[in-house]
């Protein structure tokens, strides 16, 4: 008795083995216009197994690339399309750039390094002193994330330097609001789990 593990691995397992048969007995055939014949019925019965493809474009091409794939670029025949080639279908993708963005300060994150550069090139007024606010608070809440503690110096010295200078806070004249750091409910169940 033979065993699907046994036998020859599928190369497109979706059409199942028998439509891979038919494929390998269409690359056999010696007459050129009876394996054309061949592989047009084979697209068909392909084309049949998923009828609800076949409102998507290029849904033929499709079906006649997956015929070159399963014949592994054996069966010679005029294809009515142009069938992906071999060195295309191996090759690996091209490199992905992703974007690195240079942070000074990894914790505080890259948007608010830009909203700190926004708000050093506003005017004064009370909008930008609203923004400030908003913003010192936002960044003892990043640090308290990764730290625990933190002093408010710190904070402002941050600031400055990530402002060029351009916005100067001191301990004596400014606080920030404590931050408070939410931890998970996830987290949560972790810690308790972890008593028992």
């Amino acid at each position: 008795m033979e065993y699907n593990t046994q036998l020859k691995r599928l190369i497109l397992p979706e059409y199942g083995r028998n439509i891979q048969n038919m494929v390998d007995h269409c690359v056999t055939i010696k007459d050129r216009g009876e394996r054309k014949r061949c592989a047009q019925s084979v697209i068909n019965i392909m084309g049949n197994m998923f009828p609800h493809l076949r409102d998507v474009n290029d849904f033929k091409h499709i079906l006649w690339d997956h015929l070159a794939i399963m014949s592994d670029f054996k069966l010679d025949i005029d294809y009515p399309y142009e069938i992906v080639r071999k060195e295309d279908l191996y090759s690996p993708p091209g490199h992905l750039d992703y974007s690195r963005p240079t942070m000074q300060y990894r914790h505080y994150g890259k948007i608010m390094e830009k909203m700190i550069t926004i708000a050093a090139n506003m005017p004064e007024g009370n909008e930008r002193d609203s923004l400030i606010r908003m913003l010192v608070a936002q960044m003892k809440r990043s640090y308290v994330q990764w730290n625990k503690e933190v002093e408010d110096a710190k904070i402002f010295h941050d600031l400055a330097e990530l402002s060029d200078r351009k916005i100067l806070l001191d301990a004596d004249t400014y606080t920030i609001p404590e931050a408070k750091v939410n931890v998970s409910k996830s987290k949560l169940k972790n810690i308790k789990g972890q008593r028992k």
